[in-house]
């Protein structure tokens, strides 16, 4: 199996990440959420639910926009954990992150 991650900041602004399932079974969908948990709280998100239970998704979604594109563009290595991070999480084959539109698709 092939996972395959979207990372969309917009028409024609997209940035594809594939790894084999041999790539990942190194990790654990626990060692995915802190790494999300880290950045998170590094990149000072502020949480999308108002009674501040923050789900894996919200915060997939939120480090990807405070993040921001340019470490899609300029820092390769954050771009592929952020991949690697976001298939190990969600545990789903392709992943489509519409960052303009806040939601992921499956």
């Amino acid at each position: 199996m092939v996972y395959h991650i979207i990372v969309s900041f917009g028409r024609e602004r997209e940035y594809e990440f594939k790894f084999p399932h041999t790539e990942l079974a190194t990790g654990s969908p626990e060692e995915a959420r802190r790494w999300f948990d880290k950045e998170f709280a590094d990149l000072e998100c502020e949480p999308s639910n108002p009674m501040g239970k923050v789900l894996i998704i919200d915060k997939i979604l939120n480090v990807a926009r405070y993040g921001g594109e340019q470490r899609f563009i300029d820092r390769k290595d954050w771009a592929t954990r952020f991949a690697r991070y976001t298939a190990l999480a969600l545990g789903r084959d392709t992943v489509r992150i519409d960052v303009v539109a806040f939601n992921i698709g499956y």
